[in-house]
């Protein structure tokens, strides 16, 4: 099984929320479509590289509070530089379907903290935000779970999806990870003049790990087994 892939959990887990890292704790259309949100091949990447689209498509009119569909969630150990673990419950897109979804439309995390795309080879496709109406984080991983690098990204409602900005690391990954923009909370509300949320809380800054546990996957955030 690629270390990355991960195993349907048993069920027998009980049903919690997993908070984020906080330092208080110490822990804290194109071809296939291979980035965060609606995202399209750019054109440094060879046909062979897919491109992920995160979102799931928003009208105007649609109510706030849109959480993920169709996605499971994983578990995962993220270590920051200096060797702390922060374990985090994240939406699971690990398929063509799930990662062309994304976060499209989605205005609230739920118990997550964010989504993962996985991938079953690196790959260097890019990311964008067609129809994504909550600002996102983006950190790219590669081999063993090591940081390859991150991004800020902006919505892109208005606009054609091939006008959209695309978002690419710049080198292969095979794991990223998106999260509410700082400022923005777990339902996707402006929090002004604060920096809640965002990658830095959950310690996915340069040079942490993320590593993806296997047997975690379920229908809901749960806890680990005690």
């Amino acid at each position: 099984m690629n270390t990355r892939r991960l195993i349907a959990a048993s069920g027998l887990l009980a049903l919690v929320t997993l908070a984020a890292c906080s330092a208080s704790d110490g822990s804290n259309s194109g071809p296939d479509v291979a980035a965060t949100n609606s995202a399209v091949v750019d054109s440094t990447v060879t046909t062979t590289d897919t491109v992920i689209n995160t979102d799931t498509v928003t009208t105007a009119d649609e109510p706030s509070g849109v959480q993920p569909s169709g996605f499971t969630t994983v578990r995962a150990t993220i270590t920051d530089p200096d060797g702390d673990e922060c374990e985090v419950c994240l939406w699971l897109a690990d398929s063509s379907d799930e990662r062309g979804r994304g976060l499209m439309g989605v205005t609230d995390l739920g118990d997550a903290v964010g989504m993962a795309f996985v991938f079953e080879a690196p790959t260097n496709g890019a990311f964008y935000m067609f129809q994504t109406p909550t600002p996102l984080s983006i950190a790219w991983f590669g081999v063993n779970g090591a940081w390859v690098a991150s991004a800020e990204m902006e919505p892109c409602i208005d606009t054609p999806a091939n006008e959209c900005p695309l978002y690419n690391p710049g080198a292969a990954y095979d794991l990223a990870i998106e999260v509410f923009a700082a400022g923005t909370d777990q339902a996707g509300t402006d929090v002004a003049g604060t920096d809640v949320g965002g990658l830095e809380d959950l310690g996915l800054i340069e040079g942490s790990t993320v590593v993806l546990l296997d047997g975690t996957e379920a229908l809901d955030c749960q806890t680990p087994d005690s």
